[in-house]
């Protein structure tokens, strides 16, 4: 007995000693070409495109919105026998370090679309927010958005701001049920990142430079984002990240325990309870994923694949489709070069607000017309409703839901198998409280979703507004696609239709024209449509017949824009085509 037990732990031993430590393996960033890492940490993160990047491929490809050097990261998981799950998962938990948690958080939420090549089966994850059971005037909630301020941050500091984020909990699992690699090999360029460090890039040191005063707020979120002389980090400095280098190693050994029950998690609760929050272990506890089937509409020839409840972008997204049929968009040519078809399209797109807005208004302003999801998938509810709204959307008072910021994900690798991830933070740029837990940021999401919040049971999810999919034609899928931003909604309905309706390539469909979600002006005294500075033809604006406003590059985010990225795959030869966003330091990758 005692020899079985002496080999057991020489065999233990052994084991342990041969298993790489996450952050030096073969997905490690320190077994690349030296030239290509710096390439892709240096220049491709600092340099923002001007059109969409594209690559062609037949072996894998990765595509995301921000971030080009975790797109390199996900394609080296594919180069490592990784599958699609493996590799778009090493690239969501690499984004986040890349941007320190600003947009997109380890706490912050995470949906996914996934096709699975050997069953044929597309499976939907939801893993959005959690409300905060001991919550119970969730109305009183601080916050909201000062419009005062140009920038629209949050107003007032709160722990009650606070909801709980699932996207750990996703990324465990996501790879559970379809990951092929070890758990732990997908942290390992995101460690390299944190511990060797980054440069940090014009974009990162604006934020930091916008939350100065938020940052500074707490010593633990201060110590991450200031050096040694206690100045702020700026464009061109080494931004190291050793907090969360050691909670990232303790996720990937431990599992996404350590952050819902262990030593994380009653470091969280303590903080936000110190920032008059509500949250309690027994929220982190609770947590789990919501798995589904995906909900299935039209667009053109195509099918669309995504997700249903408690996601509401996806009914949106259908039901848009549906409007543009009814509406006959198509005959009008396309929306860049005709102010009938621009005009319909923003109406269209517009109509998405109906479905937050309460049922005994929307009862009262449209009769008869039902608004339940199953309703809103019908050709039958298009018809009505695009009659009702064909010259605008009839006027109710516009309630801003708030800035988001986000982060995309797409990849498809050789056998087919295809992940879409949205991910997000949701919130501005590391929230106005800036709790930052062991190198993890908290956001304040419930700072301006008061209203959603009360309308759903304690400690219950969040409906989701991503759009994340696919599309089928002829019953094969050949588009994997992810979308964000605040205009996410008005981006993916014009992408899906230029690939779909007018031919173009997923490049091609990325760098047509695009206009944003609109805006309410109280001094124009109604909406503008927003779009980008110099890239409809006057002529097409002249016929448009409503105000309207063009933003610049930089004022973009700000100004309601939509980022959608897509890979697509010819089921016939395989070749892969890959297009990130035409506004980021995004990239598209493939071999």
């Amino acid at each position: 007995m005692r020899r079985t037990l002496a080999l057991v732990l020489v065999l233990a031993i052994s084991c342990a000693k041969s298993a790489p430590s996450p952050g030096v393996g073969a997905l490690s960033p320190a077994q690349w070409p030296a030239e290509e890492r710096d390439r892709y940490l240096g220049m491709v993160q600092n340099t923002p495109r001007n059109s969409a990047g594209m690559a062609v491929g037949r072996n894998g490809a990765v595509t995301v919105a921000y971030g080009g050097f975790a797109a390199r990261a996900g394609l080296e998981a594919l180069k490592q026998g990784g599958n699609a799950i493996d590799a778009a998962l090493t690239t969501a938990l690499t984004q986040i370090t890349l941007t320190a948690g600003a947009p997109i958080s380890y706490f912050g939420i995470l949906s996914l679309v996934y096709y699975d090549a050997k069953t044929g089966e597309v499976a939907t994850m939801n893993a959005a927010w959690n409300t905060i059971k001991g919550e119970a005037a969730p109305l009183t909630i601080p916050g909201g958005i000062d419009l005062s301020d140009d920038r629209r941050l949050g107003t007032v500091p709160s722990g009650r701001t606070a909801l709980v984020g699932g996207f750990m909990k996703g990324v465990e699992a996501a790879h559970r049920r379809f990951g092929h690699l070890p758990f732990a090999r997908l942290f390992e360029p995101a460690i390299y990142v944190a511990e060797q460090g980054m440069p940090v890039t014009k974009g990162l040191a604006s934020q930091i430079k916008m939350r100065a005063a938020d940052l500074a707020r707490l010593p633990e979120t201060k110590a991450v984002f200031t050096k040694p002389d206690g100045s702020f980090y700026q464009e061109g400095d080494l931004l190291r990240q050793p907090a969360l280098a050691r909670t990232l190693r303790a996720v990937a050994t431990q599992g996404a325990d350590y952050m819902y029950r262990g030593l994380w998690a009653k470091k969280l609760v303590a903080a936000v309870v110190a920032d008059g929050g509500k949250m309690t272990l027994e929220d982190l506890a609770d947590y789990e994923v919501i798995w589904g089937r995906p909900i299935i509409g039209p667009v053109g020839d195509y099918e669309i694949y995504t997700a249903g409840a408690p996601n509401y972008g996806g009914v949106g997204m259908i039901e848009a489709q549906r409007l543009a049929f009814a509406a006959g968009l198509a005959k009008d040519g396309h929306w860049s070069q005709s102010g009938t078809a621009l005009r319909k399209a923003v109406n269209i797109t517009n109509a998405w607000m109906l479905g937050l807005i309460p049922d005994d208004y929307r009862r009262q302003q449209y009769p008869g017309l039902e608004f339940s999801d199953s309703a809103r998938l019908t050709q039958d509810h298009a018809r009505k409703l695009w009659s009702e709204i064909a010259n605008g959307v009839r006027p109710f008072k516009w309630v801003e839901e708030g800035p988001k910021h986000s982060d995309d994900v797409v990849v498809i690798d050789r056998e087919g198998n295809m992940a879409a991830i949205t991910q997000s933070i949701n919130c501005v740029y590391w929230g106005k409280t800036a709790i930052n837990i062991d190198g993890i940021s908290i956001g304040d999401p419930a700072s301006f979703q008061q209203a959603q919040i009360a309308q759903v049971a304690r400690g219950a999810r969040l409906p989701d507004p991503t759009e994340t999919g696919l599309l089928f034609k002829s019953g094969k899928p050949v588009v994997a696609f992810a979308s964000m931003g605040a205009g996410l909604h008005q981006r993916t309905f014009q992408a899906l239709l230029n690939v779909a309706v007018f031919g173009m390539t997923v490049d091609q469909a990325v760098d047509a024209p695009d206009f944003f979600l609109p805006s309410l002006s109280p001094k124009a005294g109604g909406y503008l449509v927003m779009l980008p500075k110099g890239r409809f033809p006057q002529a097409t604006l002249d016929g448009l017949g409503v105000r309207y406003e063009e933003v610049d590059q930089a004022s973009a985010r700000f100004g309601g824009e939509g980022v959608w990225v897509a890979i697509s795959r010819d089921p016939s030869s395989g070749e892969l085509r890959a297009a990130s966003h035409n506004r980021s330091n995004g990239a598209a990758v493939a071999y």
